[in-house]
């Protein structure tokens, strides 16, 4: 096992924004092994974010985004549960994150259970008829809808978007990390994007 160095503490730090004792623990259970500290504390960021799933956000922030040029803009809606997490830097860095990742993604909504029924029903029927005029067998044609379903959600739902600052992520998992560097449920709760001419 590699000694567990405060050069390496402060690296993981620097890389990830989680406090200094729980960079030194997710080294000692990785032995070192950096890309898995920044797992392990991915993972504990995911089960933080279960365990407070029922939590109240109450308050949050409301941040806003003109692109260079000023042809588009972007309101952000996120929440918390202290007005103490509301003020950090971190909340204040990831609604900006969230913000140009809307004004560069173009996501529809927030989560798939958001899109617009009539709007998902138009795209099962498009799907469909794609794959069966591709000659797909019909017995097949409803497991190979849901993973284009899966795809379509991809792209226009903010939570499920690759990160446009780092695509090997999803912004749900920027979300789950952010949530286990400030240890309250976090969530976007809606945005408005605007485009002139669109």
């Amino acid at each position: 096992m590699a000694e567990i160095t405060l050069e390496m503490i402060q690296r993981l730090r620097e890389r990830t924004g989680v406090g200094m004792m729980d960079c030194k623990k997710a080294l000692v259970e990785t032995k070192g092994d950096m890309d898995k500290a920044i797992e392990f504390l991915r993972k504990k960021g995911a089960a933080i974010a279960e365990k407070r799933a029922g939590n109240v956000t109450k308050h949050g922030v409301i941040h806003s985004y003109i692109h260079a040029g000023a042809q588009i803009g972007v309101l952000v809606e996120i929440n918390c549960e202290t007005d103490f997490v509301a003020r950090t830097e971190a909340m204040t860095q990831f609604a900006r994150d969230i913000c140009m990742q809307i004004a560069a993604a173009r996501p529809l909504c927030v989560n798939p259970e958001d899109l617009d029924p009539q709007f998902l029903e138009k795209e099962k029927q498009i799907l469909t008829e794609q794959l069966r005029s591709s000659g797909k067998p019909e017995q097949m044609l409803e497991k190979i809808l849901v993973g284009k379903l899966e795809k379509l959600y991809t792209e226009v739902c903010l939570m499920r978007q690759s990160f446009i600052k780092d695509d090997k992520i999803t912004v749900d998992d920027l979300l789950k990390d952010l949530i286990a560097k400030l240890g309250e449920k976090i969530t976007v709760r809606r945005f408005a994007r605007f485009e002139v001419g669109a």
